[in-house]
């Protein structure tokens, strides 16, 4: 039998009155809730790297700005503040929307945050002071695809300038063959090279892992590559410092950098590894369709039309796509398949 629904809106006006919430209700005689200061280390804890990468500098902002407060004592408008505040002083960097996307992290950071409270059963999912914040509507990208001469300057750039070009070099022609992301590329290590079938195994968003087709040249230059700079056991990593350290993120934060000042409009538009990404994936669909384009990308979401579960492409499709981009032979494309560029 369901309620009155008069007597619910009375109801809802005598606890408002009374300043209780339903959450109040619910709650255990007597139980204090957390502070965030108190709550966050569990959070952190439970969070994956990627999460703790992404709002670890907001949660500090957060533990700062509002530690002494228990859950439920921090309002929607706290969060919206600070939304604002955070977007209205970000660092201008070469892709910058004005803030906005540290704006976004703000909210997001906030429901993740609660969204362990709730889980933890802490406080009632409508309690929820960041979810009842709008995030922003995510603005267009700007990347695209790079065109022939663009993605030739570039590469000129990264082998005539810098102390490192074999490096530089090798991590464009990585991307520019795999469309892997940065992530996937730092992950890799002297075991996930097959030199003898071409092969390189990713682990990319969501610890999602592929096996993605190279040509032997590459395989063999990476292979070279890791094994002079000191690579030894399965667990080293693949892409090395001449000093024998692995590379991390700096290096293409500088590698961006140098190229955008040696080509002006790498700079002015934000040029990005992700670009190159774009860039391979735009030629795979143009040529072998949307299916071998997905699998090239390595996607494995399920959203999207209800035929996208019946276009999956399998590996000799994708070794077919990539020999015909690269004009090299492939040991899993069969002949058939490959077609020029």
């Amino acid at each position: 039998m369901s309620a009155d629904p008069a007597r619910v809106a009375t109801a809802r006006q005598l606890l408002a009155h009374l300043g209780v919430t339903l959450a109040d209700l619910q709650a255990e005689p007597g139980l204090r809730l957390p502070t965030l200061a108190e709550y966050l280390p569990q959070v952190i804890a439970a969070a994956g790297a990627g999460a703790r990468r992404t709002y670890g500098t907001y949660w500090n902002r957060m533990a700062a700005a509002w530690g002494e407060r228990a859950l439920d004592a921090i309002a929607a408008s706290d969060i919206e503040a600070m939304q604002r505040q955070v977007a209205a002083t970000a660092r201008s960097r070469r892709n910058s929307r004005s803030g906005r996307h540290a704006g976004e992290h703000v909210i997001a950071a906030a429901r993740a945050l609660y969204n362990r409270a709730v889980a933890d059963g802490l406080i009632d999912a409508t309690g929820s002071p960041a979810h009842r914040v709008v995030k922003p509507r995510r603005l267009p990208t700007t990347r695209r695809a790079l065109a022939s001469d663009e993605l030739a300057e570039i590469n000129l750039a990264a082998r005539t300038s810098g102390n490192d070009v074999v490096l530089d070099a090798l991590l464009l022609r990585l991307h520019t063959e795999t469309a892997c992301r940065r992530g996937g590329a730092l992950g890799l290590r002297l075991a996930d090279l097959d030199t003898i079938r071409g092969l390189l195994r990713l682990t990319e968003k969501g610890a999602t892992l592929r096996w993605q087709p190279i040509t032997l040249d590459l395989a063999a230059h990476l292979d070279e590559h890791a094994r002079t700079r000191g690579a030894i056991v399965p667990s080293d990593g693949l892409l090395r410092y001449r000093t024998g350290q692995a590379i991390t993120s700096r290096r293409y934060d500088h590698l961006w950098k140098r190229i955008g000042e040696q080509v002006p409009w790498v700079a002015a538009q934000g040029v990005s590894t992700h670009w190159l990404r774009h860039t391979t994936l735009t030629w795979v669909e143009r040529h072998f369709g949307y299916g071998i384009a997905r699998a090239y990308a390595g996607h494995t979401d399920s959203t999207g039309p209800a035929t996208t579960t019946y276009i999956k492409a399998d590996l000799q499709a994708v070794a077919a796509a990539l020999a015909a981009m690269t004009g090299q032979p492939h040991p899993l494309a069969a002949a058939d398949r490959v077609t020029g560029p």
